[in-house]
């Protein structure tokens, strides 16, 4: 069941889906953005993602995934293939470039469902891809 969920949040990331994202989600998820905050409920992650949806546009692929024996912790490793599109306040200039990078994402799991997303990437190369 907990992998399905992790595929399922995938899927619906892919598909431009939020609400197919939420439905896998505890009402009280924490959401640590990499060299970020942390967000706390459905609210602040739905924020996040309307700001991603004007932002950027990102397909993950190579996707694999991990879960431990009693399903409440998973991983997943994968490449994001995305167009920076809105300027990201503090960021470089958005001109449509577009970006390869390897991320990868930690989870918490409760009862099937996503407790914790912890998203890790390295902002410097991402930043000198756009840059260039």
């Amino acid at each position: 069941m907990t992998r399905a969920t992790l595929e399922t949040y995938y899927k619906a990331f892919n598909a431009g889906d939020a609400s197919g994202m939420l439905a896998c989600l505890t009402d009280d998820v924490e959401h640590r953005v990499n060299e970020g905050g942390i967000r706390r409920g459905k609210e602040l992650f739905t924020e996040f993602c309307s700001h991603m949806g004007v932002s950027y546009r990102e397909t993950l692929k190579d996707m694999v995934i991990f879960v431990n024996e009693d399903a409440t912790r998973g991983a997943a490793e994968f490449v994001v293939h995305g167009e920076y599109l809105q300027t990201d306040p503090g960021l470089p200039e958005a001109k449509g470039q577009k970006y390869v990078l390897p991320a990868g994402a930690f989870f918490d799991l409760k009862d099937g469902k996503i407790a914790r997303v912890t998203t890790f990437y390295n902002l410097q190369d991402w930043i000198a891809q756009v840059s260039a």
